[in-house]
This record gives structure tokens, C-alpha cells and sequence, in this order.
């Protein structure tokens, strides 16, 4: 398209040069230089002018569909839902008159999910938008906003209007894309809405795809019976997080942790009430641990939990938090258990199988000092 428009500039300004050639000659056949002539450069030079602010806004409407077609088509290249969600919103940003834009949905589990271009976390956070209060569906939804005088001229980035749509997906809408403009005169009319619907439509399946990749990611990286990440999960993040570690010389803490006489709880209800003993003691850890913190099941009843940028007297303190809340009262009909651990803090010579295994022999010492016990693991202290 690009090269069609060149084209016909080429054929325009070769028009125009030869008009100019022919006027020209003209006037060397007449010394006289007449009124009709004059008026004849004047419009040809405003004509000239015109075409030429005509093709240069041309040229920059092909290069932005271009760029605008690209970026639709790059949509669907990827099923990393943070780099789908990156491009739709860049390309909503190119829209004309646009200065920021917002993707919100809902993620299987229920919980808001929101990207953003050009919003600050406190604008991003009020931003929101909904359907019609009756339920039904509406195709775009358009939003003014009016400031008092005194906001006015305190703030000069404010925004002024946004503009909605829905984005669809296979199985029902996914949320809404929101744009967003900070000019005090300017709207975000039909050429933008036609642009924001396309490319809704364009993104609204590529993001479901990517979605539903993560999602299945995620549910292989859990242990289905607890609902905490896996024992394959464990090795691959308790190794990258070692190499970061030791990459940038910060600290690294572990806990590897067990259920006292579990076997014999096994013995005595059966292993299918074992596995609720199990469940309930997993959903006690994740209520404790912080965000920031990692915990696996690594095997049977036995766990791990990964604290970067921790010590170990952080990861003594977790255990302890841990120990409270799995004792503190009694466990389906095998009444209170406790926990025996080994922690660690990562040393330089360590890698994350040495770290782990370090981790390892102190719980079990820890179980051969009588149980309900957290045992250091010995190494030299990390400069």
C-alpha cells in the first residue's frame, strides 16, 4: 500500500511539473507578464500545495495501517499471555488520539486480571468498567469525565474521556478493552471506535488462546492433591532461583519439612483419609507463607518451601509460623500434628542439588532428636 501511494505521488508531482513547464513557457513567449497568468501560477501553486499535504497525510495513513495490520498479525504468534496482552494494548495505544490504554478481565479462579499502557497503578486501579445495569451486552461504552476548576488547573494529565469495548472469546466475553484519552478537546469518536473493534476482535481469541496456555501451565505445575506447586515444579524454581542468587550475590533460604508419625495416621484412618489430613495441613502452610515465598509438595508428606532474598533466621521463624498453624488445632478425626524441619541458607559453594540436600539431612536430624524439632543445616557462615 505504502508503494502505491508513492506511486501516485510520482504521478502527481510529474502532472504538476509539467503544468509548471508549459506555464513557463508560455511566459517567455510573452514578455508581457498578464494578469491571467499570475492567477494561473497562484492556484497551481496552491493545487501543488494541497496535493502534496495530501499524499504526506496519505503516506502516514499507509504506514500506520501497515504498522497497525502488522501488529494485528503478531497477535496470534504468541500464547505468552503477558507478551498478547503487551501488543494489544500497544496497538491500541496507536490509535489516533489515544494516550493510554487498559485490558480487564477475569481469570478462571475469579480474579481480576489488568494490563495497562500509560496508566499510573492508581489510575489503572479506578478505571473500571462495566456493562449496562440491566445485564445486557453492549457493543462499546463511552465515558466523559468534568473536573472542577481547581483540578483543572492543578493537574494538566488528566483524563478526559475513554472509550470500550468487549472482548469476545470462544466460550463468552473475556472483559473489556479500554482506551483512554488525556486532551481536554478531544473525543474519541467512530474512527476510533472502528479501530478499537477491530482490533478487539482480533485480540480477544489470541488472549483466550494464551490464557488457557498459562492456565494448563499452571495446573501441571500443581500437585493435585494439596494445590501446592509439584515436586518437578520445585526442582526447576529452587534451581533458577539459586543461579540468581549466586549470579547477584543475594540471599537464599530453604525450609524441607515433613508431618511427625504420618504413617502411622495412614495406618490408623486409611490412605484416602490421610490424603484429606494432607490437604488441610497444605491449605494451613498457604495461609502462612508469604507471597514472595514458594511451596511444594515434594513428596508424600513431605514439603518445601523457597524464600528468596531470606536468611535463615527468616526461614526458622517461617517454620515456627508453620508449626503454629498446622498444631494449633486439631486435624480432621487424628487430632493435632506437628512438624519436624531441616532449613538451610544457600552458600556460595552450593548448587540448588546440594542446597537441597543439605536441607534434607537436617530434617532428619531433626526427626532423630525427637521429632517436632527444626534443625540448621551446618555450613560455613555466607560472606
Amino acid at each position: 500500500m505504502v508503494t502505491a501511494v508513492l506511486a501516485g505521488i510520482a504521478s502527481a508531482l510529474a502532472v504538476l511539473v509539467a503544468v509548471l513547464a508549459a506555464v513557463l513557457f508560455t511566459r517567455r513567449r510573452r514578455p508581457q507578464t498578464d494578469d491571467r497568468v499570475a492567477a494561473a501560477m497562484s492556484e497551481m501553486n496552491a493545487r501543488m500545495d494541497a496535493v502534496v499535504r495530501e499524499l504526506t497525510t496519505a503516506v502516514e495513513r499507509a504506514e500506520e495501517e501497515s504498522r497497525r495490520g502488522r501488529v494485528l498479525g503478531e497477535l496470534a504468534s504468541s500464547i505468552d499471555l503477558d507478551e498478547v496482552l503487551s501488543r494489544a494494548l500497544e496497538a491500541a495505544a496507536a490509535i489516533p488520539g489515544v494516550d493510554a490504554a487498559l485490558i480487564s478481565m477475569t481469570s478462571s479462579d475469579g480474579k481480576p486480571l489488568v494490563a495497562t499502557l500509560g496508566l499510573s497503578a492508581e489510575e489503572a486501579e479506578r478505571q473500571a468498567v462495566a456493562g449496562p445495569p440491566d445485564g445486557r451486552r453492549a457493543s462499546s461504552i463511552a465515558v466523559a469525565y468534568k473536573y472542577t476548576p481547581d483540578e483543572l488547573t492543578s493537574q494538566n494529565d488528566l483524563i478526559h474521556s475513554g472509550l470500550a469495548v468487549p472482548l469476545a472469546g470462544e466460550s463468552g466475553p473475556l472483559g473489556f478493552l479500554t482506551v483512554f484519552t488525556r486532551t481536554p478537546s478531544s473525543s474519541l469518536g467512530e474512527a476510533a471506535l472502528a479501530d478499537l473493534e477491530q482490533l478487539a476482535e482480533r485480540a480477544g481469541p489470541a488472549i483466550e488462546n494464551a490464557r488457557r496456555f498459562r492456565e494448563a501451565r499452571q495446573l501441571a505445575d500443581l500437585d493435585a492433591l494439596t494445590g501446592l506447586h509439584n515436586r518437578r515444579y520445585f526442582h526447576e524454581t529452587l534451581a533458577r532461583e539459586v543461579a540468581r542468587a549466586q549470579r547477584y550475590t543475594r540471599r537464599l533460604a530453604l525450609i524441607v519439612f515433613d508431618l511427625d508419625d504420618f504413617k502411622s495416621v495412614n495406618d490408623r484412618i486409611g490412605h484416602l483419609a490421610g490424603d484429606s489430613v494432607l490437604a488441610e495441613a497444605a491449605d494451613r502452610v498457604r495461609d502462612v507463607v508469604r507471597s514472595a515465598d514458594i511451596a511444594c509438595r515434594v513428596g508424600g508428606d513431605e514439603f518445601a518451601v523457597i524464600l528468596p532474598e531470606s536468611t535463615l533466621a527468616d526461614a526458622d521463624q517461617l517454620y515456627r509460623r508453620i508449626q503454629a498453624a498446622v498444631s494449633s488445632r486439631p486435624i480432621s478425626q487424628i487430632g493435632k500434628l506437628y512438624l519436624s524441619a531441616g532449613v538451610a541458607e544457600l552458600q556460595l559453594a552450593d548448587d540448588s542439588v546440594t542446597f537441597f540436600q543439605r536441607a534434607d539431612e537436617a530434617l532428619y536430624r531433626a526427626k532423630n532428636a525427637g521429632k517436632g524439632q527444626v534443625v540448621a543445616a551446618a555450613a560455613e557462615t555466607r560472606q
